[in-house]
């Protein structure tokens, strides 16, 4: 009997110290109520470690293999009918949205949140501009800066007027024929295609209905998305066709209106949770799309991606 109570006691302490444990762990992700000192410390000299390495292996792995040249622009802002562009604004904010929330996390101040975090996305992806200043192969990209610019605006400015995100800059990507004509350029493997395969890229604009309109009738999570996404472009330069194979490949624009889901929006006590949805708020879900092409007209997708 007493080795009975014995067992009973010591599954209750295992149980008892597992949940514990996994307390430990959540309130590790809960942000701190006041300035955390060793916390702001930390994200600091992770953000510096991580942007120098970045920036280093870049310039070894992409121009140290390419001529320098004395700093320069070039004027691209016509090349792979914008996307490229938008991905500037998608990465800006993004990297700026990190930076502030994990300032947030060490219980930094609102102002210093948007002051040293949400420019995050702005400085780096300008250093990466400035190395392609030096660079024979490319040229600093004005059209490329003023992209970044919006994208850490469109975070900043929001939180200013409204104190959240209603509007949030997503990605979605499937595969294309393209990348098979020129994976140099296009990718090779699947990890590059996502990079570098601007056909099957769709940069999105996902509102939260709830906010705008705060109506108990509508889910707090549910979201209205307009995309943009392009394909036939093999080069980034060129007219409105390109000739591939003896196959004439045109350039077009497609637009698209779909369903979204704003996962920070969904309702839970967990803060490890909390900071998984919002990681991953970067990523439109698939759902039903209505896709409009001046090419093809409308086409419908019972899911897009």
């Amino acid at each position: 009997m007493i080795l009975k109570h014995r067992q009973y006691i010591s599954l209750f302490l295992l149980v008892f110290q597992s949940v514990l444990a996994q307390k430990s762990f959540d309130n590790f992700f809960k942000p701190a109520d006041s300035l955390h000192q060793k916390r702001q410390n930390s994200v600091f000299i992770s953000e510096a470690v991580v942007g120098s390495a970045a920036l280093i292996g870049l310039n070894q792995l992409w121009y140290a293999d390419y001529p320098k040249a004395d700093f320069h622009f070039i004027n691209d802002n016509s090349q792979w009918l914008q996307m490229d562009k938008l991905g500037h604004l998608y990465s800006s904010y993004h990297l700026g949205r990190y930076g502030a929330e994990a300032l947030n996390w060490s219980g930094a101040s609102k102002k210093n949140q948007l002051l040293y975090g949400a420019g995050l996305g702005f400085v780096f992806l300008t250093a990466v501009e400035v190395m392609d200043g030096y660079s024979a192969e490319w040229g600093a990209s004005a059209g490329d800066i003023f992209a970044n610019a919006v994208g850490t605006a469109l975070f900043v400015s929001q939180e200013i007027i409204w104190k959240e995100q209603r509007i949030i800059p997503k990605f979605s990507y499937h595969k294309t024929q393209y990348s098979d004509y020129r994976p140099d350029v296009l990718g090779s493997t699947f990890s590059e295609q996502i990079l570098k395969d601007y056909n099957g890229q769709t940069y999105w604009l996902s509102v939260n209905l709830y906010s705008f309109t705060k109506t108990s009738k509508i889910p707090k999570w549910l979201n209205l998305a307009f995309g943009y996404g392009a394909e036939g472009m093999i080069s980034g330069n060129g007219g409105d066709f390109a000739l591939v194979l003896d196959q004439k490949i045109e350039k077009n624009r497609q637009f698209y209106l779909s369903l979204d889901v704003d996962l920070t929006k969904i309702e839970t006590k967990s803060h490890f949770l909390k900071t998984f949805f919002s990681v991953f708020n970067t990523i439109k879900i698939p759902a039903p799309t209505i896709e409009y092409s001046p090419q093809s007209g409308f086409k419908c997708y019972a899911f897009y991606f």
